[in-house]
């Protein structure tokens, strides 16, 4: 299970990054234009030197100080909001073949905004106790409670992709909710976290690279601008690339996350939701196989229930 639907969704990214752009384009250009006039709300005269606005260490406690890290904490949170809103597009574009207005934005989105805070919220509520518990054990037991104090954010992960089904089932109005979500992935559960840790190895190595090619063109940049320019010219041009390159990177960055954890949310949607298979390219025996996960991990929870019974049984008539 965890090749299909990790190669599935690494080809449905691959084949349908065009429609990321032309179904995101209006979010993409707004969360570029709102990164640039905070880059240029914030940047200092002698430039950012992390290249960016979101990464910039803040150092002055005064209220100025305050009111950036405000400042920094709003454009973060309308950039997820951006985000998850290109996500919203591209997943009804995908599955649904909508073509919607470039900014739509209304119930829908809030009702995915609403899951993925909820989501974030049951991860931290699972990952703490488990955390806890591991690092307790790892005072008795040494390196067995180091192993589970690992083997924690795995788990935790594992639950929250169980769950997460009810995203893209926002993102196309479909009244999924969590419990719905928690059964229609029974046995696929290790395969989707899987996929998802994989996924997001891939992010931060696009996103590496992504950061990498900004700042290497801001070099480049500082280096040709001032041989090729006049000086009170050059530095007006290099003010303006500090502040591109600035807003690229955190927009970049949400872009790329966006495109292939939506790619992964279509690809785990369709497989129990087979009415979609056609749209993200499964095969019938790929989704039969994920329907055999599933009456499997039933048919074993049902022996185990009924295992539980006939011991609770005999335990009574033995007292």
């Amino acid at each position: 299970m965890i090749l299909i639907v990790l190669g599935r969704t690494l080809e449905l990214a691959r084949d349908r990054l065009p429609t990321l752009f032309a179904s995101g384009w209006g979010y993409m250009l707004l969360l570029l234009a709102l990164n640039v006039a905070i880059s240029a709300r914030l940047l200092p005269d002698t430039g950012f030197t992390t290249g960016s606005y979101m990464t910039e260490p803040i150092t002055d406690v005064s209220d100025e100080g305050r009111r950036e890290a405000a400042l920094r904490m709003l454009a973060i949170v309308a950039n997820v909001i951006a985000g998850f809103s290109i996500g919203v597009a591209y997943l009804r574009r995908i599955l649904l073949g909508r073509r919607e207005f470039v900014l739509a934005f209304g119930a829908r989105n809030l009702r995915v905004g609403w899951k993925i805070v909820l989501l974030a919220l049951i991860g931290v509520l699972m990952l703490a106790p488990m955390m806890l518990g591991s690092a307790l054990l790892a005072t008795a037991t040494g390196p067995l409670g180091a192993l589970v104090f690992f083997a924690s954010p795995f788990v935790a992960l594992m639950l929250v992709q169980r769950l997460s089904l009810v995203l893209p089932a926002a993102a196309l109005d479909d009244p999924m909710t969590l419990g719905t979500s928690w059964r229609l992935t029974r046995g696929m559960g290790i395969a989707v976290a899987l996929a998802a840790l994989v996924i997001s190895f891939a992010v931060l190595v696009a996103c590496g690279l992504w950061w990498g090619a900004v700042a290497l063109t801001g070099e480049l940049a500082q280096l040709f601008l001032p041989e090729l320019l006049s000086p009170q010219t050059a530095v007006s041009a290099l003010r303006g690339v500090g502040i591109l390159r600035s807003a690229l990177l955190p927009a970049g960055i949400m872009v790329l996350a966006t495109w292939l954890f939506s790619s992964l949310h279509a690809t785990s949607y369709a497989l129990a939701r087979e009415r979609f298979v056609t749209e993200v390219g499964l095969r019938r025996q790929e989704v039969e196989r994920a329907e055999v996960a599933r009456e499997r991990a039933r048919t074993h929870a049902a022996r185990r229930a009924v295992s539980s019974v006939v011991g609770l049984g005999r335990d009574r008539a033995r007292d």
